[in-house]
């Protein structure tokens, strides 16, 4: 009874088993990040002040709650007090309103807002 599992097991494990879910849509700006000059991994960590800016305009953003979830999910990255916002929203609208809560945060001019519109 042993050999149907270890076979299932097998299989699993070496990867040929693979169950494809539908209406899973592949991450949309992935191979535009390579491009930019400023990501996640830009986030300085030895400056306390840049992680609090962060957190708090994560905080800001995720408090939000007319957002989407792709709003939601936005990469926010702050480097010597100016913060960078990142990644695909669902309409100008969000875009703004983004922009909006960070400046609750840091002043407008130290946000550069470079959100996409999913088409």
């Amino acid at each position: 009874m042993n050999f149907p599992r270890s076979i299932f097991a097998a299989v699993a494990v070496s990867g040929l088993l693979t169950i494809p879910c539908i209406g899973q849509t592949q991450p949309d700006n992935s191979a535009n990040n390579k491009d930019h000059a400023v990501t996640a991994d830009s986030q300085s960590h030895a400056t306390t002040s840049d992680r609090e800016i962060t957190r708090n305009v994560r905080k800001a953003i995720m408090g939000d709650k007319g957002l989407s979830s792709y709003a939601h999910n936005v990469k926010v990255v702050t480097v010597n007090g100016a913060v960078t916002l990142k990644g695909p929203v669902h309409s100008e609208e969000e875009k703004q309103k983004i922009q909006a809560d960070a400046a609750t945060v840091v002043s407008a001019d130290a946000i550069t807002n470079q959100l996409s519109v999913k088409q």
